[in-house]
């Protein structure tokens, strides 16, 4: 007993401290402190200025900033995962980092659990002093339900990690993640309604937004902050389920250990 006592204790002061650095060398990135933490703030301030949070017919009586905040934290989940988790991952593998953790004590499950939470730390405090400013300026409206909010959001987040590490792993340098994750993040955002109201975009992009992975996370999002059911976005819901899978498979297929490259 006191052995296995002593064994969780020295995984979990590992974890941490690699969680701890990996805070570290996400704040000295500005694309990711600009476009995870100041960016949907400054734009909710933008729009909320110019359009308000009046309830609004086409947007099933909720405001511009009602339906924008959800939006945006689609966008912060797509930023952190497409761009900021496969530059860091790749800028680990390209340095020799990843493989001289390979002779330490660290596992390839701890070195995962420190990226994911390092990850999911960053979108929150991006989502939370986003919801904190719409929620003081605007008067944000709250899920009637904030379970099904919560859920939606722990598992889009998972399933954009997921897809950010497989690029990660796959691509041969950080700049090469950089600029495959710029030229994946930036269509989609404009395409699937996370920058800009969807009931604002035509027909025609809405049927060009269906085959994007942004575009089910997006709609679970503001469902689930709009109050409805889960159960009502089925489709939806499959399809983070399918990005989630996929970014495991395509991390899988690398193979998630430190010895990489």
């Amino acid at each position: 007993m006191a052995d296995s006592a002593s064994t969780l204790c020295a995984l979990s002061r590992r974890t941490a401290a690699l969680t701890l650095t990996g805070f570290r060398l996400y704040a000295r990135e500005p694309y990711t402190l600009f476009f995870a933490l100041i960016l949907p703030t400054v734009l909710i301030l933008i729009f909320g200025t110019i359009y308000g949070n009046e309830p609004k017919a086409r947007y099933g009586g909720l405001g511009t900033v009602d339906v924008s905040v959800p939006a945006y934290t689609a966008m912060i989940l797509a930023t952190v995962g497409l761009v900021s988790v496969p530059v860091h991952i790749a800028s680990l593998r390209e340095r020799g980092i990843l493989r001289r953790l390979a002779v330490t004590p660290v596992s390839s499950l701890e070195l995962l659990v420190a990226e994911v939470v390092t990850a999911f730390v960053l979108t929150t405090l991006g989502m939370a002093l986003l919801v904190l400013v719409a929620r003081l300026v605007y008067d944000l409206r709250w899920p009637d339900r904030i379970w099904p909010a919560v859920l939606v959001y722990m598992v889009s987040a998972l399933a954009f990690f997921a897809l950010g590490f497989g690029l990660g792993f796959w691509l041969p340098s950080a700049t090469a993640a950089q600029v495959v994750g710029m030229v994946l993040l930036y269509p989609m955002i404009f395409l699937t309604g996370a920058a800009m109201p969807r009931e604002l975009l035509p027909e025609r992009v809405h049927q060009i937004a269906r085959f994007l992975p942004l575009d089910p996370v997006v709609t679970l999002l503001r469902s689930a902050w709009a109050g409805h059911a889960l159960a009502e976005n089925g489709r939806a819901f499959l399809g983070v389920t399918a990005v989630l899978v996929a970014g495991i498979a395509l991390s899988a297929a690398r193979s998630i250990l430190p010895a990489q490259e």
